[in-house]
């Protein structure tokens, strides 16, 4: 943890400037898992929907409660209305040629300030959608939690492909080293006259093929720690060292433990219930659609009135009005188009039990098949292992003899070249082994349970 907290202290602040040389952080397993989780894009987004899903449930909350909403106004009439009366007696006016009167009713300036209330009394859905809000933000934390999995997956297949790549550096360095020596033994022997010349040239060329196979290893070293780093959601410009060691990360026991473990609940199966849950919930609030509902309204306004603007606002001129009430609304047919929303909501829950099914017969073989191949790595491990030591016996043997004269220079070339083959299987069944606990792990639902934080 304290090393957790330095790395956090470090990029606060350092965070807002370029530098110059990068800066290096140690890091552990469970510190790069932490640093992931919290800043992992995917794990950052994650948790914003969770927070979305809640505000959502307020929303939905929010439709129970009064919806209170004030208004005011002010119109000008350039030109007031023209109301026609008929030009007949007793109103009649002789005077005026035509039969019709034209009238102006209205002011030239008019306002009004008021306030509505509305209560909803009963709808059935409004109590559906919000156990349905609630519903659906659970789903988003096992969405995230699903999430998290994923992260940690990535993250610990990434830091081993460091570790891997580290350990390819070490052994393509040792063998750099052995063929160097070799190479500056072969050329004191032929300088003395007791090789020949093909037998310089025969380990120079292995020689090279070793240096170049040395860079190809610093080369995907480099790039597992960018692909490492982007996992993360470390900055590109800092750089990371890992420091601990493949056998302290798995120990022995552990992987005996792992390969007997029974697992627990996987998050798919609670995404898939959640899921049929809301499906269910959406059933219910299309059914709900066939009762009535009532709420209760009420509206108070004040108006006034005046030919200017200046006597518009006098409180001679203003008058109130209000309005209490009830509306009961009753659903009669819709071209059946709540029927056919319940029958796809049937559907549909049909589909996710099938998932349902499908997803835990998956499960057991995905624990099957990783419990199998993790045996299976192991097992490859160990004799890839025994290999790679007895092709050293055999190179040691074979440049014994070699410098003792009586054994050949192609001898110790082609024990070098099996040396570094089964160098090369032994990484690839390393690698193979390390990512077949990870997915085992995944598919026993233990991935953030073995997290020590």
């Amino acid at each position: 943890m304290k090393n957790l907290f330095a790395l956090l202290l470090v990029l606060l602040s350092f965070g807002s400037y370029a530098q110059s040389q990068q800066e290096v952080i140690p890091l552990t397993l469970s510190e790069s898992l932490q640093y992931a989780l919290e800043n992992n894009v995917n794990a950052k987004n994650a948790r914003l929907e969770v927070l979305v899903a809640k505000a959502t449930t307020k929303e939905e909350t929010s439709k129970g409660l009064p919806q209170i909403n004030g208004s005011f106004n002010i119109n000008y009439n350039p030109q007031i209305p023209v109301v026609f009366l008929p030009n007949e007696p007793p109103f009649g006016d002789p005077s005026i040629p035509g039969d019709v009167i034209p009238a102006r009713f209205g002011v030239s300036y008019q306002s009004g300030l008021g306030v509505t209330v509305s209560q909803m009394i009963f709808d059935g859905s409004f109590f559906v959608g919000l156990r349905a809000a609630k519903t659906f933000a659970e789903l988003t934390e096992f969405d995230q939690l699903k999430v998290e999995n994923d992260v940690i997956e990535a993250v610990k297949k990434a830091y081993y492909g460091v570790l891997v790549n580290e350990r390819r550096i070490e052994l393509s360095e040792a063998n750099l080293a052995r063929i160097d020596s070799l190479l500056e033994e072969t050329k004191a022997l032929n300088e003395a006259g007791f090789t020949e010349k093909i037998d310089v040239s025969r380990i120079q060329v292995q020689r090279n093929n070793t240096s170049t196979a040395l860079s190809r290893a610093i080369t995907a070293y480099e790039i597992s720690k960018q692909l490492l780093k982007i996992q993360m959601g470390l900055p590109k410009e800092y750089d990371i060292q890992i420091t601990e060691s493949l056998a302290e990360l798995n120990p022995e026991e552990e992987l005996n433990e792992i390969l007997t473990m029974e697992g627990l609940r996987r998050v798919e199966e609670d995404q898939v219930q959640k899921s049929l849950e809301l499906t269910n919930l959406d059933l219910k609030y299309n059914q709900s659609q066939y009762m009535p509902t009532l709420f209760f309204n009420g509206n108070y306004q004040r108006s006034g009135a005046g030919n200017s603007l200046s006597t518009t606002f006098e409180s001679i001129n203003w008058f109130g009005s209000s309005l209490l009430g009830v509306t009961l609304n009753i659903p009669i047919f819709d071209g059946l188009a709540k029927s056919a929303r319940i029958q796809k909501n049937r559907v549909q829950m049909q589909q996710l039990e099938n998932q349902r099914s499908f997803l835990q017969d998956n499960i057991a073989l995905e624990i099957y098949q990783a419990r199998q191949t993790l045996a299976n790595d192991l097992d490859i491990l160990k004799v890839q292992q025994d290999n790679m030591a007895l092709a050293q016996e055999v190179f040691d043997i074979a440049k014994i003899k070699y410098n003792e004269g009586v054994g050949s220079n192609i001898e110790v070339v082609d024990a070098d070249a099996a040396l570094k083959e089964a160098e090369i299987n032994f990484l690839a069944a390393l690698y193979d082994g390390l990512i077949a606990k990870v997915d085992l792990e995944k598919a026993l639902g233990i991935l953030k349970s073995n997290l020590n934080f």
